[in-house]
């Protein structure tokens, strides 16, 4: 499995049998995330910024409402949350969406605003790769990300949705925080993350990804 952070909370999974698009995001984040393909597109909230379908190759499945699925291959659940901490009052709701495939588990928070409950830290418990957002403003921050990470005790963490020198969402903090709570020192960002079941580190690592990557 071949994950690509394309900018905010969008993300290019690939895998043998199926791709999918995580939050497409449009230019007026200051992200060009270029045409991926995807088989399937999940959506995390209908803002633009989260929702771009027009950026996505193809004749996806998309993927807007909580549920089960299986498509091409792909086991996905997609978990209700709240954008906000006061269910959903200030922000409305929002979906994380936990993804099996090829053996490996990832979970992609989207706009999480919120600690999540105990029936939600089951769903997404033990995934392999957890892609949490960390700038706060209009979702969680670094502090409140470290202590997520140490609730889901996934194996492999990707920030995600923070400010870069491209982002043009003003009210976002940059990594650093997040690293500092997570006691990382800034590392050099990947293009990309390639992960198996034999690679799975046995303890919980910071991977920083780069968004320039496609």
């Amino acid at each position: 499995m071949d994950i690509v952070w394309l900018g905010h909370s969008c993300f290019r999974i690939r895998g043998r049998e199926a791709t999918v698009v995580m939050d497409p995001c449009p230019p007026t984040t200051g992200y060009n995330i270029g045409k991926p393909t995807g088989d399937i597109v999940t959506i995390s909230h209908s803002h633009e910024a989260h929702s771009f379908l027009k950026a996505v190759a193809g004749k996806p499945t998309v993927l807007i409402n909580a549920g089960e699925y299986e498509i091409h291959g792909a086991f996905i659940t997609a978990i209700s949350t709240y954008h906000d901490g006061q269910k959903g009052a200030e922000r409305g709701k929002n979906l994380a969406f936990v993804v099996e495939m090829e053996g490996i588990k990832l979970c992609h928070l989207g706009d999480l605003g919120h600690a999540p409950s105990a029936e939600q830290v089951e769903d997404m418990l033990g995934s392999d790769v957890l892609l949490i957002p960390v700038g706060g403003g209009t979702t969680i921050d670094g502090a409140q990300a470290a202590e997520i990470v140490s609730l889901l005790d996934a194996k492999i963490v990707v920030p995600m949705h923070y400010k870069t020198d491209v982002s043009k969402e003003k009210d976002l903090d940059p990594a650093d925080r997040f690293l500092k709570e997570m006691q990382v020192k800034a590392a050099e960002p990947q293009q990309k993350l390639s992960i198996n079941k034999s690679n799975i580190p046995g303890e919980t690592q910071v991977i920083m990804l780069d968004y320039r990557g496609k």
